[in-house]
């Protein structure tokens, strides 16, 4: 069967390739597992909870109404825990829409959320509807669709807190973000990226802002590209990896050696809110894939 459901989970197989296959964990609507040919292309940590106790460490986990934590105490997400709560929250699976590709939608309303939680967003004035399609082909696409239900506007950000797995991070190298403007939250300080190629050999942590949609970022080890990060209606992307002191504190990474075999490229629309008018909606993706050759989309000279 392509589709397996479980009280907790459901899994999605390549319906002409076994060896193919996205699992899904209800609680959050969380991707735990991109199998591509048998290989895992998603980081997991070991001490990730899958109970639904707190949001999952690793997989693609769900950011939505806001990305961090609020400090502006007039925002009506000031209250909210850090990253919001669609990757906290149990999602209802909705079934499969297409057989080819492979496609099966997840959604959650203000019903499935906290009301405690819920209401620490606006006051809990917001009515909304967030469908997740999730498209299983030779790549793994996720598409989120946020509609306004309600009868006020609403602000929010979105993205996809993507955990790709890799070898060893001192080897990997991501390219296509030269001359992009960047915010590095380990330094507080906005600048123009101007490195070729981006390489990690401590704690990185940057929002690259206003991306043209048409540049993707390949993640290249020792000359292969390992992935592929395609973007639509996402103009912001974050890149993130832990490093060592950041690993120890964080009780469900394990484990702690972890995050040589981590990275996170996260398509989003992060660096300003989103205004979305009541009875509106807005639909964004992200494409990842495997492999492939290197593909420069910008000037290293």
């Amino acid at each position: 069967m392509p589709i397996e459901e479980t009280d907790t989970k459901v899994t999605l197989t390549h319906p002409s390739d076994p060896s193919s296959s996205v699992t899904i964990l209800k609680h959050g609507a969380t991707i735990l597992s991109w199998l591509h040919k048998g290989k895992e292309q998603l980081w997991l940590s070991d001490a990730a909870k899958l109970d639904g106790s707190k949001p999952v460490r690793g997989g693609i986990p769900l950011v939505f109404p806001i990305f961090g934590k609020e400090k502006n105490e007039s925002s009506p997400a000031f209250q909210l825990s850090q990253h919001g709560f669609a990757r906290s929250s149990p999602w209802e699976f909705l079934g499969q829409t297409t057989e080819s590709p492979a496609t099966i939608q997840f959604g959650l309303g203000p019903e499935q959320v906290d009301p405690e939680v819920y209401k620490l967003w606006g006051e809990g004035k917001y009515d909304f509807t967030l469908i997740l399609s999730i498209t299983l082909d030779d790549d793994l696409t996720t598409t989120i669709e946020v509609e306004n239900s309600g009868k006020e506007d609403f602000d929010f950000k979105w993205l996809f807190h993507t955990y790709l797995r890799v070898p060893d991070i001192t080897d990997v190298l991501v390219n296509n973000l030269i001359d992009q403007r960047c915010y590095d939250q380990l330094l507080a300080t906005e600048y123009v990226e101007k490195a070729p190629v981006i390489s990690f050999h401590e704690e990185f942590d940057r929002i690259y802002k206003n991306i043209p949609v048409e540049k993707s970022f390949q993640v290249i080890d020792k000359g292969q590209v390992l992935h592929n990060v395609h973007r639509d209606n996402l103009p912001d992307t974050v890149v993130w990896n832990p490093w060592i002191e950041k690993s120890k504190g964080m009780a469900d990474f394990e484990p702690k050696s972890g995050y040589h075999h981590m990275l996170c490229i996260e398509a989003g629309h992060v660096a300003e809110y989103l205004t979305l008018a009541k009875g509106s909606k807005w639909k964004a993706a992200q494409t990842l894939s495997v492999g492939g050759e290197i593909r420069l989309q910008t000037n290293i000279f």
